[in-house]
């Protein structure tokens, strides 16, 4: 049974930073504590504000209290209610419906959050199974009328099932919002590849679907080579690399679990995966025993998770990054391909090219083949920059 919570219809007035009433303008979806000119005591979270510039009305937003990021901008009048939220959700799922009616991919993102202009709210589709997660407090707080705009359009289109994914600060955990009892593991496509998903105790929602493409492309180079996969997670790249015809793939990753995951997907594409190396180890102890060994690969991706949960984290990330890349490099063959991946938000792209420059890398040898973002089921905006978080180099 959901939570029943009341409709807010009191609507307090804020006034913003002559900075942050311009990137709001411009349409950038946040605006920090720090730049709130006027009283907000009196506001609560999950509180719809009128956001003001000059006395006049600027915007709509859902207040948190308790977070540095205490605004989330939703419209520039509209109310913030469940006909917003239903037109809002029907909006991103028929361009999804055009992105994917070929039937070949069957795993994508239904709904983006800022980047689909319904802040904090993400909805990912795995087969017939939706996964729902709510990003803060403010949007946690309409969690009733969110469910009831989505759900019908899920619905409609055939979908069984929709789930709830929490993070630890509220257990993280799998809940049934809607439908029968979930399944442990979920088989599903992606350009016509088929992989397991574990949506109950996976990652995110149970895959990183913003790097399919990315995955595809590393399956298109990895013909004939020795590929290392670093931080392989449930092994997406290393499918991907297997099918495409790499003489061996080697997945390193810390967490052993993950390997059983991937295991499965080799087997339900039809790899075997006795031909095929799982590693569970720290990626950077791997590479400095690889080096030591001699140990060689044509082909090295490297997709961490988040080096910068928060603008404080970067220099320590980028350092972080520098030494990841150093090292990976020291294990690519001659004339081989390094694919190097971030997904922090805090570090655009012209950062992390900084840590995969010359002096970074220790040589002159690799040119920067292309640079790689996020596919179309994960859109952005233009005026958020931070929205831009996922970056692919391709070095040779």
């Amino acid at each position: 049974m959901r939570p029943c919570y009341g409709a807010r219809v009191r609507v307090q007035s804020i006034t913003l930073s002559r900075g942050a009433a311009d990137a709001v303008r411009r349409g950038h979806p946040w605006v920090y504590r720090d730049q709130i000119t006027g009283d907000v005591s009196g506001a609560t979270t999950g509180d719809e504000l009128s956001v003001l510039e000059d006395g006049k009305p600027l915007a709509r937003a859902l207040f948190d209290a308790d977070s540095p990021l205490a605004l989330r901008v939703w419209t520039r009048g509209e109310a913030i209610d469940p006909s917003l939220f239903a037109k809002r959700a029907a909006s991103a799922i028929a361009i999804r419906s055009a992105l994917f009616s070929d039937g070949r991919t069957t795993a994508y993102r239904l709904i983006h959050g800022e980047g689909d202009r319904m802040p904090g709210v993400v909805v990912d589709l795995y087969g017939d199974v939706a996964v729902l997660r709510l990003d803060g407090a403010a949007i946690a707080s309409r969690i009733e009328p969110i469910v009831g705009a989505i759900w019908p359009l899920i619905r409609d289109r055939a979908k069984t099932l929709l789930l709830r994914r929490t993070d630890r600060a509220e257990g993280d955990k799998t809940t049934v919002v809607e439908g029968p009892n979930a399944p442990e593991h979920i088989e599903v496509t992606e350009h016509g590849v088929r992989f397991v998903v574990d949506v109950l105790r996976g990652q995110k929602t149970g895959a990183f679907l913003d790097q399919r493409e990315n995955r595809a492309r590393v399956g298109a180079m990895a013909r004939g080579k020795r590929v290392l996969n670093l931080f392989s997670y449930a092994g997406g790249f290393s499918l991907h690399a297997a099918l495409g015809g790499a003489t061996r793939v080697t997945s390193v990753d810390i967490a052993a679990a993950a390997h059983a995951t991937a295991q499965a997907s080799f087997r339900a594409s039809g790899v075997d995966p006795g031909k095929h190396a799982f590693i569970a180890a720290d990626a950077y102890a791997f590479l400095d025993n690889a080096l030591r060994k001699r140990e060689q690969y044509d082909l090295v991706i490297s997709d961490p998770p988040s080096f910068a949960p928060a603008e404080k984290a970067v220099p320590r990330a980028l350092a972080a990054y520098k030494k990841l890349h150093y090292a990976c490099v020291r294990v690519l063959a001659e004339g081989g391909t390094f694919c190097a991946s971030s997904c922090s938000s805090h570090i655009g792209a012209a950062r992390f090219m900084s840590t995969l420059d010359d002096a970074s890398l220790g040589t002159s040898a690799l040119r920067l083949a292309a640079l790689h973002g996020h596919p179309e089921d994960h859109p952005t905006l233009a005026a958020w920059p931070e929205g831009a978080y996922l970056k692919m180099a391709v070095l040779r």
